[in-house]
C-alpha cells in the first residue's frame, strides 16, 4: 500500500513538474519525499512492534492496538482547503473499528465504511473503486469515465462504468490461466449489448446514488418494490436505512437528489461523525449490506452488488481505453491462485442458491432475460466441478472395468465425438490467436480450466453444500498480493502446499496411471457383450494426464515445487480404493 501511495504521489508531482519546472517544484518534491520516507519508517516500525518508535502526536492513535481489535482511526493526511481542481485532492487515512465478536464482512464491509465516511467528507457524486494492488495506468481514465457517466441521454444507461482488470506483472503465456484476456474481450464486449458488464470489484466508477439504493427515474411506481430508497422517505425510514447519523442522512439526501454538499465543513470538524459511521456496530438494524451499499452474504460481493444494481433497471458501461485504464498484480503461485478460484466458486454458488439469484431478479425485478443467462453462466462455475470430475474419472473407469463410452475406431459413429472435439479446439484456439495470444497461452488456459474445475471449484461447491446443511460456514479467504520477483526463470512453475485442495488433482492423475498399469498389465475385468475399452478410452486418459501434467511433475518435485508426501499418500489410498470398488462391482455384475 505504501508503494502505491508513493507511486501515485510521484505521478502527481511529475505532472506538476511538467506544468511548472521551477525551484519551487524541487523543494516541494524533496519535502514530500522526506515526509513519505519518515512515514514509511514509522509504519514499518509499528508493524514490527518496535519499542522505540514515536507513539505521540498523529501516531498516538496507533499505540496499543491489535489488527482485529481497535477503534476507528481516521486521519486527514492532506486537505485541499481551497477546493482547487488542479491541486492534489483530499487524502484521508481510514481504518474502521474492528472487534473480535463483531462481523466486519471483509471487503464489502470495508467499502461500505469508505462510502459512508466519504459521504460525510466530500459527498462526491461519483466513486472510484480500486484494489490495493492496482494503480492508474491511463492518466485520462477519469475523463473517459465521466464522458460515459455524464454524456448519456438517460442516466440509467450508465449506473456504473467498469474497466477490465489487467495486470502489469502477468507472466508470458499465462501459465496459471488467471489473466482472463479472452474473457474480457469476448464476454465483456458481448454483454455490453444487454445490460452491460458485471461489476468486477475493482477498476469501477460508481454513481453514489446508485450505491445508496436509488432506481432510475423512469421506472415509475415499480421503484418502491425494488428498493426502500425513494423520494418521500420519512425521518424514521431514513434512520432505518442509513443509520442514526444525522450528518450522513443529510449527505445521503443530497446525493440522492443529485446535489453537492450545500455547506461543506472543514474535514477535522467531521472527524467524530466519521468515526461514528466507521464503527463496527453502526450497521445493526439498517439496510447497509442488504439494500444499500456493497452487499453481504457472498464471498463474491462484487458480482452480488452488480446483480442488485442491474436488477433495479440500471445498465453498466464497458470502458476499454488505450492505454489500459488500470493495472494490478496477478496471483503468481499455485496455492494463491487455487485459493482465489475457490473463493470465487464459493461466492458465485452462494448467489445462485440464494433468494437473490438472477432467475428471481428476472421474474420479480428489472433484470433482462439475456442478462440473467450471462449471470447464470458465471454463477454455475462451482457446479461445473461435478461433471468435470466425472469426465476426468470416466476414461480410467472404463479401462479398469474393460468397458467403453466411445464408439470403436473402426465404426463410423466415432466421427461425431471427434468432430465435436476438433471443432471446439479450433474455435477456442481462434479466439486466442485473434487477439494476439500464443498457442501456448491457449493450452495453459485449457489445462488450468480442467485443474480449476476439479480442485478449487470442487472444494468451493462442497463448502457451500456444507453451509446449506449447517455443518459449517463459508470462510472468506483473502487473495495474497505479491510483487513480482526473479525466481531464476521458475516463475511459471506450479507450486504446491499441504492444503487438501490439491488432493483431487493428485488422485485423478494417480488413477489414470493406475488404469494404465491395469490395462497394459492384463489385469482388466472380462468385457461384457463385446464392449471392451479401446483406443478412444486410452486417448482420453492420456489427455487427462497431459492436462494434469503439473501434478505429474509435482510427484517428483522438491520443496514448494513438489506435492507433499502426505497428499500423495492420501491420494494413493483414494485411487486404490476406487480401483478396488469398481473391480469388485464389475465382478459382482458379471456373476
Amino acid at each position: 500500500m505504501i508503494f502505491k501511495i508513493e507511486l501515485l504521489l510521484g505521478t502527481f508531482l511529475v505532472r506538476r513538474y511538467l506544468l511548472n519546472n521551477s525551484l519551487e517544484f524541487q523543494q516541494e518534491y524533496n519535502k514530500m519525499k522526506d515526509e513519505y520516507e519518515e512515514l514509511a519508517t514509522t509504519i514499518n516500525d509499528a508493524n514490527k512492534k518496535s519499542t522505540d518508535w514515536n507513539r505521540s502526536g498523529d501516531f498516538a492513535a496507533f499505540s496499543n492496538i491489535e489488527p482485529k481489535n481497535h477503534p476507528a482511526i481516521i486521519k486527514v493526511v492532506w486537505e485541499n482547503k481551497g477546493g482547487i481542481s488542479d491541486e492534489m485532492p483530499h487524502l484521508i487515512y481510514i481504518s474502521r473499528e474492528k472487534r473480535p465478536k463483531h462481523p466486519h464482512h471483509y471487503k464489502a464491509g470495508a467499502m461500505n465504511v469508505l462510502t459512508r465516511v466519504s459521504g460525510l467528507m466530500t459527498n462526491a457524486p461519483f466513486i472510484l473503486n480500486l484494489d490495493c494492488d492496482m494503480f492508474v495506468n491511463n492518466p485520462n481514465i477519469v475523463f473517459h469515465a465521466m464522458c460515459l457517466l455524464l454524456g448519456s441521454r438517460n442516466e440509467r444507461e450508465s449506473g456504473f462504468v467498469q474497466c477490465p482488470q489487467y495486470f502489469y506483472d502477468g507472466l508470458k503465456h499465462d501459465p496459471f490461466g488467471n489473466q482472463f484476456e479472452v474473457l474480457h474481450k469476448y464476454l465483456g464486449n458481448g454483454i455490453v449489448g444487454i445490460q452491460g458488464p458485471f461489476y468486477g470489484g475493482t477498476g469501477c466508477f460508481h454513481r453514489r446514488k446508485v450505491i445508496y439504493g436509488a432506481c432510475p427515474h423512469d421506472i415509475g411506481i415499480q421503484a418502491k418494490s425494488l428498493t426502500p430508497v425513494h423520494g418521500d422517505l420519512t425521518e424514521k425510514e431514513q434512520l432505518k436505512i442509513f443509520g442514526n447519523s444525522k450528518e450522513l442522512i443529510r449527505s445521503a439526501a443530497h446525493a440522492l437528489q443529485g446535489k453537492a454538499n450545500t455547506s461543506p465543513k472543514l474535514l477535522p470538524d467531521l472527524n467524530e461523525a466519521a468515526k461514528q459511521v466507521a464503527g463496527c456496530g453502526y450497521e445493526y438494524g439498517t439496510s447497509w449490506g442488504k439494500e444499500v451499499g456493497w452487499q453481504y452474504g457472498s464471498a463474491t460481493e462484487d458480482i452480488l452488488t452488480g446483480l442488485l444494481i442491474h436488477s433495479r433497471g440500471w445498465r453498466s458501461v464497458h470502458c476499454t481505453p488505450d492505454p489500459r485504464a488500470f493495472l494490478g498484480c496477478v496471483p503468481r503461485a499455485g496455492p494463491i491462485s487455487m485459493t482465489q478460484q475457490k473463493r470465487w466458486a464459493t461466492g458465485l454458488l452462494e448467489i445462485l442458491l440464494s433468494e437473490r439469484n438472477p432467475i428471481v431478479a428476472t421474474l420479480t425485478a428489472r433484470l433482462q432475460f439475456r442478462q440473467c443467462l450471462a449471470y447464470l453462466w458465471i454463477l454455475i462455475w462451482g457446479l461445473r466441478s461435478i461433471p468435470e470430475l466425472c469426465y476426468a474419472v470416466l476414461p480410467a473407469y472404463c479401462i479398469i472395468t474393460n468397458s467403453s463410452f466411445l464408439p470403436k475406431a473402426n465404426e463410423p459413429a466415432i466421427c461425431i465425438p471427434v468432430a465435436l472435439f476438433l471443432s471446439y479446439l479450433i474455435y477456442s484456439l481462434s479466439e486466442y490467436l485473434e487477439i494476439g495470444l500464443s498457442i501456448r497461452a491457449w493450452w495453459n488456459n485449457q489445462r488450468m480450466g480442467r485443474i480449476n474445475a476439479t480442485n478449487p471449484w470442487l472444494f468451493g461447491a462442497i463448502s457451500v453444500f456444507l453451509k446449506i446443511l449447517r455443518v459449517s460456514g463459508t470462510v472468506f479467504e483473502v487473495t495474497q498480493k505479491e510483487q513480482s520477483s526473479n525466481n531464476g526463470g521458475d516463475e511459471g512453475r506450479f507450486t504446491f502446499d499441504a492444503s487438501p485442495i490439491f488432493m483431487p488433482g493428485t488422485t485423478i492423475l494417480l488413477l489414470q496411471l493406475t488404469a494404465f498399469v491395469v490395462g497394459f498389465g492384463g489385469m482388466q475385468s472380462p468385457s461384457v457383450d463385446n464392449d471392451a475399452s479401446g483406443l478412444g478410452e486410452i486417448v482420453c486418459s492420456v489427455l487427462v494426464v497431459i492436462c494434469f501434467w503439473p501434478f505429474a511433475k509435482g510427484l517428483f518435485g522438491k520443496g514448494k515445487y513438489g506435492i507433499p508426501v502426505s497428499t500423495i499418500c492420501k491420494s494413493s489410498l483414494l485411487s486404490l480404493s476406487f480401483v478396488y470398488l469398481v473391480k469388485s462391482t464389475a465382478s459382482k455384475g458379471q456373476v
